[in-house]
């Protein structure tokens, strides 16, 4: 009899597979840290701005333009490393994690959206693109990444790691365009966000995936209601807890400093800080009552 009864997992999705292959035992340089903000400023731009646009938009939107400014404001924190030295990315791209329904394995899948040039767009622009992408994902739409994850689905469980760690030898350290071949340009990006808010999770710490080369991962916790000091006065807050976990090759605490200001700066402040209301495409409803 065995020490442990086990039965093997046939079908796994994409995701499981490149997650069995990314991790090993090695020498970890991540930094986690986390920032409690008070949202009801954030809640009231997200209402404004549907009312005034008609467009529907989530906390994912808000943190996704405040960690591109957070990198145009901290260009060196936007970087990667190659073959020890560290280049710094011309251009501010941002993922989101998105849940992929998978009927037909495991369930669900995860992919990502990617934004390109982030900090240049205003959110109503990264909104209308952040849409059109999910729905491309979601809907099985987008060929590259149907085309990348048919191609890691040929590579045997015990090739993966291998495999991956070639992927992103070829894609970061040679740095050349692989799209040839079924593998997706840059589709991490500067920065990945996640929305672990809409699991019911107020805090988690995204582990950083090596064949992605992000340096920085920003995990988006459940807005709750806490007791908060304003004065001398204990009342109640909307709070969310924004969590990160970076490479401490690439940044550092000033680094973290900066880009955790202006996280502040655009979630807590977003009327000073993103896009102005009465400047939005305003609805026809809208337009009706002014």
């Amino acid at each position: 009899m065995p020490n442990v009864e086990l039965v093997p997992l046939k079908q796994l999705s994409a995701f499981r597979r490149i997650a069995i292959g990314t991790w090993q035992t090695s020498y970890d340089p991540t930094v986690y840290g986390s920032i409690d903000l008070r949202m009801e400023k954030a809640l009231a731009y997200m209402e404004a701005f549907r009312e005034r646009t008609g467009k529907r938009i989530t906390v994912t939107h808000l943190v996704a333009k405040a960690a591109a400014e957070a990198l145009h404001r901290c260009p060196e924190a936007n970087a990667i490393l190659r073959f020890n030295r560290i280049y710094l990315r011309k251009s501010v791209d941002i993922s989101i994690l998105v849940v992929q329904p998978d009927e037909g394995r495991s369930k669900v899948d995860l992919a990502t959206c990617t934004i390109r040039n982030a900090d240049q767009k205003t959110l109503y622009a990264l909104a209308l693109e952040i849409e059109e992408q999910v729905g491309k994902v979601r809907n099985r739409q987008d060929p590259a990444m149907e085309q990348g994850k048919k191609t890691l689905g040929m590579v045997p469980l015990f090739l993966i790691n291998f495999m991956l760690k070639v992927i992103a030898f070829l894609t970061y350290a040679l740095n050349l365009d692989m799209r040839r071949f079924g593998i997706p340009r840059d589709p991490f990006g500067s920065v990945t966000v996640t929305n672990i808010g809409s699991l019911g999770l107020d805090l988690g710490f995204v582990p950083l995936a090596p064949y992605t080369r992000v340096p920085l991962m920003v995990a988006v916790g459940a807005i709750k209601v806490q007791p908060v000091v304003e004065g001398e006065q204990v009342v109640p807050g909307k709070v969310m807890r924004l969590t990160s976990s970076f490479d401490h090759r690439l940044i550092d605490g000033f680094h973290a400093s900066v880009l955790a200001k202006a996280m502040v700066d655009y979630l807590e402040t977003p009327f000073e800080h993103l896009d102005k209301i009465e400047d939005l495409p305003a609805t026809q409803e809208t337009l009706a009552t002014v």
